[in-house]
């Protein structure tokens, strides 16, 4: 066996001692024990502590740099909704405790309410459900529920359409609720092109998903239009809600012609966002759906709160519980904490710093969709591609100027794309800098182009082959 390299390791070397006579009680079965000592780093405590935080400082977070990640809405967490979120009652609760009773979490119970009523008021929907974990599961919820709606009517709907700009998670969705894909092109005003959408939605048609912006930041004004001719189809529309942060206090999808949403709480209400979770993708409805969404359900009678099964036609648990509870209280905070008004600008600083960056930067990169944009937009570094520069060349060289790069290759209708999405919550000094290295790496792409491929030079890792990294994941140092 390939013994492990502790680089910091010296024999003999301790953090904390215990006496030898110390017990350590523990419950697992005998068979279970170790028969040898682990093979552990022989470390001091100082060293242990310098290291870890040593690793730290390696960390890419939104907490130190700029992260305008282009679709993803990386915008900073207020420390505050981590600290409500930390309050004891909630960080100790366990659904499973034999302490808790409904009289016990009535708090907690009302968080769960009053969030599902918010979301609806903000998304213009009747009925919400917080279970599902993440975006994509919200996605799913919408997908299984578009089919369940179907069957219970009797119809026969084989497939679900999506546009060419849409986030992957969309056609991988309705494929795992077993529908066929069909997608629909982009015109050249950058929205869903309505005669090809016209020309492939039928009676066959069970949903359609868009992305409202679209991710070329892209309001489309033809929406109730789509709605309509869905309508007419008896198609439902199911509007991807991970741009909501555009649209807070300004547009409600369900009074626009959608029947269902999902929101990404750490994208529009700031939770945190990365690091593989924990996230929360709640899904609202209009009435006519609401019977279908995930259970459990929090009912209030006379000012008291309880727990309920009692969605009959429901599609079922799509995660434990709550979905990530702690998450919920984050956005409950955020939400509570901003008000109507707060919301509200929200969403214009992120439009209005979205317009500016690219309003600072159209002359160095390729437009390929013109006008305004919403709370992000697209360039393409296909001028910098005649150089012999690509869109990640650029990204690196982002990296070595201490910023995280924008999303690269996506959407894939563009040519080396970079999605740029600034968020709400950077200064216009922030935004300024960032612009400065964006125009420096186009003029670079001119001058010495050799330079911009040798980048990052000065980071913890430096240029990556990232395809054959994933392939051939490490994650331990071997001898």
């Amino acid at each position: 066996m390939t013994k492990l390299i502790y680089e910091k390791s010296v024999e003999g070397r301790r953090g904390v001692i215990f006496d030898d006579d110390v017990e350590f009680p523990h419950s697992l079965p005998e068979e279970l024990l170790r028969s040898s000592q682990a093979e552990l780093p022989e470390v001091s405590e100082l060293d242990t502590v310098r290291h870890f935080t040593e690793l730290s400082h390696k960390n890419f977070s939104v907490d130190g740099n700029f992260f305008p990640l282009g679709s993803c809405t990386m915008k900073y967490n207020p420390k505050i909704t981590e600290f409500a979120a930390g309050f004891e009652g909630f960080r100790n609760l366990h659904p499973h405790s034999v302490n808790v009773s409904e009289e016990g979490i009535q708090g907690v119970l009302e968080i769960i309410y009053s969030l599902e009523k918010m979301l609806c008021v903000i998304t213009g929907m009747d009925e919400a459900s917080l279970q599902p974990m993440a975006g994509a599961q919200g996605e799913l919820t919408g997908m299984l529920i578009a089919r369940k709606y179907h069957e219970k009517k009797g119809n026969r709907k084989n497939h679900v359409i999506v546009p060419d700009t849409s986030h992957g998670t969309n056609p991988a969705s309705a494929s795992m609720a077993n529908f066929r894909v069909v997608t629909v092109k982009t015109s050249s005003a950058g929205i869903m092109d309505f005669k090809d959408f016209k020309n492939k939605i039928n009676s066959e048609t069970a949903a359609v998903m868009l992305t409202a912006p679209n991710t070329l930041g892209i309001f489309n004004p033809e929406i109730e239009k789509i709605a309509r001719l869905a309508r007419k189809m008896d198609a439902l529309l199911y509007c991807d809600g991970a741009n909501m942060n555009a649209l807070l206090g300004k547009v409600r999808p369900g009074r626009i012609g959608f029947d269902m949403i999902h929101i990404n709480l750490h994208k529009t209400f700031g939770a945190p966002h990365g690091g593989g979770g924990p996230g929360s993708g709640p899904v609202c409805v209009r009435r006519k759906l609401k019977e279908f969404l995930p259970g459990p359900v929090v009912k209030k009678k006379n000012g008291s709160f309880s727990i309920s099964d009692s969605r009959k036609g429901s599609i079922g648990y799509l995660s434990t519980f709550f979905g990530n509870f702690s998450v919920l209280v984050k956005a409950y905070a955020y939400i509570l904490l901003s008000g109507s008004d707060g919301l509200t600008e929200v969403s214009e600083k992120a439009v209005l710093n979205a317009n500016y960056l690219k309003e600072t930067l159209k002359e160095f990169y390729e437009i390929p969709y013109s006008g305004r944009c919403m709370h992000e937009f697209v360039f393409s570094a296909g001028r910098q591609a005649e150089k012999g520069v690509s869109a990640v060349d650029i990204a690196k060289y982002l990296i070595e100027k201490g910023f995280h790069p924008p999303t690269v290759y996506f959407p894939l209708i563009v040519k080396e794309a970079m999605m740029i999405e600034p968020t709400e919550t950077e200064s216009r000094q922030t935004l300024d800098r960032f612009a400065s290295a964006m125009k420096k790496a186009s003029r670079l792409s001119e001058t010495d182009p050799r330079y911009l491929k040798k980048m990052p030079l000065n980071s913890p890792v430096g240029r990556l082959d990232e395809a054959r990294a994933a392939k051939e994941l490490k994650v331990v140092f071997k001898k």
